[in-house]
């Protein structure tokens, strides 16, 4: 086995149980300059804001109020596994309403629901804005995203999810890309390891690990003793392309058979060169405009017909793509081809 391709079992595995829980809440930025939710467009806004106030005492029912300094946002966070009552999370904060920029923002007390509805965790704090925005009578710039941030350590947990991690009698090690092989070496290692038979492949996401053979004194010193094994693990060919920017990502076990590949550039152009007619001067008439166009279809040489042989990797194919200039989208176009003529032996997917 070669160990400069091994990984870890911890970074291919996820331990059952042992997961985040995702937190939303619903709250109230203040302090903007100027910058916060019109209350005309986002009512929502101001009905948070009176019960906010209400619960402080002021009364404000039946009064009319229009700040611009305050804005109703959306907080997400995320609950680690194993969190403690007053251990502190980041959360991240986005504007919901037609606000500006949370720069210079204070978020107000939210609390922070998971799935099952229950309160976990209270945020607050100064709001971190991930861009700038500078605006005169005439011009405005935006750079990044000023209607979102970040409060690090923004949140306190206040209740602990119910899991007791040291009843567990098995332990389900979860693979994040499920592959037989790779089940397969796992499991070889961890028995190699413990020196019996304690791991089982379910499947091919899935092995388990029975605590009573591993002779570990509880559930975490078994994991302890598994997560850093090396294993070299298995990957499905695959060819990931990014239209939008061009990208392509492939593996190294892409393949593709014998296959001849012609790619040529077609241009359609049309051009407008309206003319404008007008009666001779003293004559009875108006001025019109006559359309003109000019069409014209431009094809471009492009790579000729090539033959690529059987086995040749992807990689060799991209090399000798380049070699003769074909662009990135280009490129796309012709792996797309190859695939559809069933000579790309690789998972193909495009974002």
């Amino acid at each position: 086995m070669a160990q400069a391709q091994s990984v870890r079992i911890k970074d291919l595995v996820e331990v059952d149980g042992v997961r985040s829980n995702d937190l939303v809440g619903y709250g109230l930025v203040v302090g903007l300059n100027g910058t916060g939710d019109g209350l005309r467009n986002s009512p929502f806004t101001e009905e948070i804001m009176t019960n906010i106030l209400e619960r402080l005492g002021v009364n404000v029912t039946g009064e009319q109020f229009r700040p611009r300094n305050v804005a109703a946002v959306i907080v997400t966070g995320r609950l680690p596994a194993f969190s403690r009552v007053g251990n502190q999370i980041d959360v991240t904060v986005s504007a919901i309403g037609d606000a500006k920029s949370l720069l210079g923002g204070t978020l107000i007390m939210t609390p922070l629901n998971a799935a099952d509805g229950d309160i976990y965790a209270v945020a607050q704090g100064t709001v971190i804005a991930g861009g700038v925005e500078a605006e005169g009578d005439a011009a405005r710039v935006v750079q990044g995203v000023p209607t979102a941030g970040v409060i690090p350590s923004g949140a306190r947990v206040e209740r602990e999810v119910s899991f007791d991690f040291t009843q567990l009698s098995n332990l389900r090690l979860a693979l994040r890309e499920p592959d037989f092989t790779t089940a397969a070496r796992i499991e070889e290692v961890i028995n190699r390891a413990i020196g019996r038979r304690a791991a089982t492949m379910l499947d091919a996401g899935t092995i388990t690990v029975d605590l009573q053979r591993t002779g570990a004194g509880s559930p975490a010193r078994a994991v302890v003793a598994i997560e850093n094994l090396a294993v070299e693990p298995e990957r499905r060919a695959r060819v990931v392309v990014d239209q939008r920017s061009g990208t392509i990502v492939m593996g190294s076990d892409v393949r593709i058979s014998r296959v001849a590949v012609s790619q040529g550039n077609l241009t359609l152009r049309i051009e407008e060169a309206p003319l404008a007619v007008q009666p001779n001067p003293f004559a009875e008439g108006q001025t019109v405009v006559v359309p003109r166009s000019a069409a014209g279809i431009i094809e471009e040489p492009g790579i000729g017909l090539a033959e690529v042989p059987a086995g040749t990797s992807l990689s060799e194919v991209i090399a000798g793509l380049n070699a003769l200039g074909v662009s990135p989208r280009d490129m796309i176009d012709i792996l797309k081809s190859i695939k559809a003529a069933g000579a790309l032996h690789a998972e193909f997917v495009v974002m």
